[in-house]
């Protein structure tokens, strides 16, 4: 695994990008089209990287925070490469805006057309022929549509070039934003004849990029991670001893801020709520959650966008989608579930480049309410009859769902577990047991393994998210430590840099010695291998293989000789 994710690390690769740079006719081919076909007279650094790879047919994985131009880095190279662009996105208001800003540029080159439940057949078909009379050039489609046989056929059958997934971090089931049906998606690219893959999120720790490289089964990609560090954003945590002192700290900040903001809560009852809360308290809020129905959520989404609700209270159901640049502030109501799901949350603030505040109302008891929703290990007796059914002969998805009455997503999530211990083969629509494959009982205590490491992972993510409330040390830079990123000093916008505790904690730590250098492979005799991300003060966090992430005293380190390098 550590190979693995050192490859989603991607430090060697970014840092050759940064050194070697980009060759001359590929930055001015890219830059010559991006002026002729959208009008913008400049590409950051990271899009021209990740852009150049693509136009050499090699697979890409790139992180860039909402706003920072993620579909340019798909949309620049297909006008220069022959054949279709497939894209997949899991959210059709998704696609709709994307489509729209191509389409509304009025050239044949940009043409875009769709592909999902929103279309009628007859429009489906018209969408099929347009790729292939050439009057089109991006096929927008949702994970759904692929997981069709004979859908996959007729897209096989337009010879995609390129393939771009957008928010990959739904394929992992460590992202917060899973969706099973992306689980599948590299098994469906490999079938379309494996065109050239481009992996696009806003944020992906180390564990949820190996996750997103090994199950789309991108080839030696190119890693462009860039602009983690919003500095337009200030971050302030404050801890709330009662509820009661959480409630008053919200009408505090909501007294101070202005214009349009998010409330994230943990609970559908929370936001519920809180909402009527406020709308008491005469402040115009309004609630925002996956149970609704359909109808009431595009209605309130289309409101927020619209300036029609200044307060939106919301769980993480409310995400994805969220075009509105200048939402100025976030208040998050509890600890989110990770340092991914926080930057990703905070991230939907401020894409105007202007101001904005974010908020982290926490208490130690929010620890155990995600230690909760993280749930436990999967059910031994469920994966043992899953293997069994498996090895009568192969089966489809939608007949092992008859066959063992387990609902979509936990045989997805069942199915990829076994699928990583090698239990399980996909075999175009079928998927089967392979020769020599152990039986059903022990394959049920080896996928068992595999997902409790999983859940340690999981829950050190958690820890992480406390530690990164509770510190006085640079905010930012505990964020970027987790991503395996580091800032050259302290960030400045950070409630702890403006009380200048941060800036004493840096000098300590610039003062103290690096027993290791940063993304050096270590090894300790209890926890494993495992890989250094990053240095704040005296501490230093590493991310294991088996346990997930640890922050260690440097000093007890050395003193204790705890880790050992390991040389590659």
């Amino acid at each position: 695994m550590l190979s693995n994710l050192m490859r989603a690390l991607g430090f060697a690769r970014i840092a050759k990008a940064r050194r070697d740079g980009v060759p001359r006719a590929a930055r001015k081919q890219l830059t010559q089209a991006a002026r002729e076909h959208f009008g913008w007279q400049e590409l950051r650094p990271a899009q021209v990287t990740a852009m150049s790879a693509l136009l050499r047919r090699r697979d890409a994985m790139v992180v860039l925070p909402t706003g920072a131009g993620k579909s340019a880095v798909y949309q620049v190279p297909a006008t220069l490469l022959p054949g279709p662009t497939l894209v997949i996105s899991p959210l059709l208001a998704l696609q709709h805006d994307q489509l729209s800003g191509l389409n509304g540029r009025d050239n044949p080159k940009l043409r875009g057309v769709r592909i999902s439940s929103a279309e009628t057949p007859a429009q489906q078909e018209r969408a099929i022929e347009a790729i292939r009379d050439g009057s089109a050039e991006f096929l927008f489609i949702t994970p759904e549509q692929l997981a069709n046989p004979e859908r996959r056929a007729q897209v096989r059958a337009l010879k995609p070039t390129l393939v771009a997934v957008d928010e990959a971090h739904c394929i992992s089931s460590w992202g917060h934003d899973f969706r099973p049906d992306y689980l599948a998606l590299g098994h469906y690219l490999r079938d379309l004849g494996r065109p050239t893959i481009v992996a696009l999120t806003a944020t992906a720790s180390p564990p949820v990029r190996e996750d997103i490289m090994e199950r789309l089964g991108l080839k030696d990609p190119a890693t462009v991670i860039s602009g983690l560090d919003r500095p337009n954003l200030t971050l302030t945590a404050v801890h709330c001893p009662t509820e009661e002192h959480r409630w008053r700290r919200l009408l505090a900040v909501l007294d101070q801020v202005i214009g349009t903001g998010i409330i994230y809560v943990p609970t559908r009852r929370a936001a519920e709520e809180t909402a009527e809360r406020l709308t008491a308290k005469g402040y115009e809020a309004q609630a925002y959650h996956g149970a609704m129905a359909a109808g009431t959520r595009a209605k309130r989404h289309e409101d927020f966008l619209d300036d029609k609700i200044p307060i939106m209270v919301a769980t993480s159901a409310f995400g994805m989608g969220i075009d509105k640049p200048d939402i100025r502030w976030i208040i998050h109501l509890a600890l989110p579930d990770s340092p991914d799901s926080y930057l990703q949350e905070i991230g939907r603030a401020g894409r105007d480049g202007q101001r904005s505040d974010t908020y982290l109302l926490y208490r130690g008891e929010d620890v155990s309410l995600q230690r909760y929703f993280t749930g436990g290990a999967p059910d031994a007796e469920e994966i043992a009859a899953l293997a069994a059914v498996l090895r009568e002969g192969p089966a489809t998805r939608t007949a092992l769902r008859e066959r063992t009455g387990l609902g979509q997503r936990k045989l997805a999530q069942l199915l990829a577990l076994l699928e990583q211990i090698g239990v399980l083969v996909v075999d175009g629509n079928n998927l089967r047991v392979p020769p020599h494959a152990p039986p059903p009982m022990e394959a049920a205590l080896l996928a068992l393994a595999a997902a409790e490491r999983h859940l340690n992972v999981q829950r050190s993510r958690i820890d992480m998210m406390r530690a990164y409330a509770e510190s006085e040390s640079c905010r930012t830079r505990l964020l970027l430590a987790y991503f395996g990123e580091e800032l050259e000093s302290t960030c400045g916008h950070c409630d702890n840099c403006a009380d200048g505790s941060a800036a004493e904690e840096y000098a300590e730590g610039e003062s103290a010695d690096r027993p290791f250098a940063l993304n050096a492979t270590v090894h300790h005799k209890e926890w494993g291998s495992g890989m250094v991300l990053g240095y704040e003060g005296d501490r230093m966090t590493v991310l294991f293989d088996e346990v997930g992430y640890k922050t260690l005293s440097v000093p007890v380190v050395v003193a204790g000789d705890l880790l050992r390098h390991v040389a590659h």
